[in-house]
């Protein structure tokens, strides 16, 4: 019997989260509690399953999302998120129909791209994904940081205050939407994440401890950044206090804001170490300290992958510091994307539209996806034989179009 792939119904929507459960190597039960929690918040028209025999043995969810490119501007998006097959059921090719739907769906619809967070490195370039962000993260050891300790306030006269979870709700969201105009890789958050973010609604299945948050405001007195983080409870022998203190959320929309939220992080009393979360590779933080030694990178790995569907629009819609033209020649087996562009940027603005034009660089859609935020380099990618430049210099010029003085970032996983 063939395995039927397609959109789930309410009725079968238990059994869909049942796979989800069994996928990521969770307790399969899925009490009914949780299931009106998660069906609240699922757009069924979007959720795809595969059905053997009637039992659900692979998932895959899309949603709208908002992705903010080099310059501000923002495209549609549908982020793509618990993607599973059952053991049962691996390399049957169930993944790539799901994909295949969703891709498709999304681009009738008039998603500019896909996005996602890959688990596994090897799985999504496949399907036309590239790594468009990545994300560091840093532990400190706050006893060698350097900060003076008689100095824990911000330097330009602004104040740091502890505020509750519905201070942050009514702050967090306009700062959010400040920094999602500044900032490439940022994507959008809706009134949902903000109740998960603030405990309102947490996450089912997932035990919920309130978190201390802490906002920056200005010397105008205006609120410019904030801070949720959790602390444990070590001590050394039962006498001296090792505590660490984990970030879980730190938006700021100016320097002032970012550099005051990590010295009161990294000067609150009984703490030992800083955990920074997921971070920009150029994050304020190790400079930040007078000794930046004492931030020691724990992970520095990919975050977010991009999808390209819409080539004229994504490449028209961000800025460039440059002026220059490039003629780029995209594979897409998939035949969502492909074909020859023609981009003329400039500061002023930028063109772009199909062309029969000779090609300088030619690579799959996926390359395209790694390069449309600014973060990879094309000419690294052309010395991976991942690029084939046909004009020579192509991909420095390239690099000099694409690339941004600071680097995408993307502080949510979806």
């Amino acid at each position: 019997m063939s395995v039927d792939v397609r959109t789930v119904t309410e009725s079968e929507y238990p059994d869909w989260l049942r796979a989800l459960r069994t996928g990521f190597l969770k307790p399969p039960a899925v009490p009914d509690e949780e299931v009106r929690r998660r069906l609240a918040h699922t757009d069924l028209d979007r959720t795809r399953g595969a059905f053997d025999a009637g039992r659900c043995v692979a998932t895959f969810r899309s949603f709208a999302q908002e992705l903010t490119l080099p310059g501000g501007a923002s495209v549609p998006a549908s982020a793509v998120t618990n993607v599973t097959v059952s053991p049962t059921h691996r390399r049957r090719g169930l993944l790539s129909r799901m994909m295949a739907a969703d891709l498709a769906a999304a681009g009738e619809r008039g998603d500019a791209v896909s996005t996602l967070i890959s688990a596994e490195y090897p799985i999504y370039g496949r399907y036309g994904y590239g790594p468009a962000t990545w994300t560091t993260d840093w532990t400190v050891d706050v006893r060698r940081a350097g900060l003076d300790p008689r100095r824990p306030g911000p330097e330009d006269g602004g104040r740091v205050d502890m505020v509750d979870a519905s201070d942050i709700r009514k702050a967090g969201p306009l700062l959010h939407d400040r920094l999602r105009a500044a900032l490439h890789g940022v994507v959008s958050r809706d009134q949902h994440d903000w109740e998960v973010l603030t405990g309102v609604d947490p996450l089912p299945g997932r035990p919920w401890t309130e978190p201390f948050y802490a906002l920056y405001r200005a010397p105008s007195g205006e609120a410019e950044g904030y801070v949720s983080y959790s602390a444990d409870d070590t001590w050394d022998d039962g006498k001296q206090p090792l505590n660490t203190v984990t970030v879980r959320d730190l938006i700021a929309v100016t320097p002032a804001a970012e550099r005051a939220l990590w010295r009161f992080l990294c000067s609150i009393d009984w703490v030992t170490f800083v955990r920074s979360g997921h971070r920009a590779p150029d994050d304020l933080l190790p400079l930040v300290l007078p000794d930046p030694r004492a931030a020691r990178v724990t992970t520095h790995a990919d975050l977010m992958w991009v999808r390209v569907l819409d080539v004229v629009r994504v490449l028209r819609s961000r800025t460039y510091a440059t002026s220059g033209t490039l003629v780029l020649d995209l594979r897409d087996p998939a035949g969502l994307a492909g074909g020859r562009f023609r981009l003329d940027a400039s500061p002023e603005g930028a063109a772009c539209a199909p062309t029969t034009a000779s090609a300088d660089l030619t690579m799959d859609i996926g390359e395209l996806g790694a390069l449309c935020l600014g973060d990879e380099s094309a000419v690294r990618l052309a010395a991976l034989g991942r690029v084939e430049e046909s004009t020579p210099g192509a991909a420095a010029r390239a690099e000099l179009l694409l690339r941004t003085p600071r680097r995408p970032w993307c502080p949510d996983v979806f």
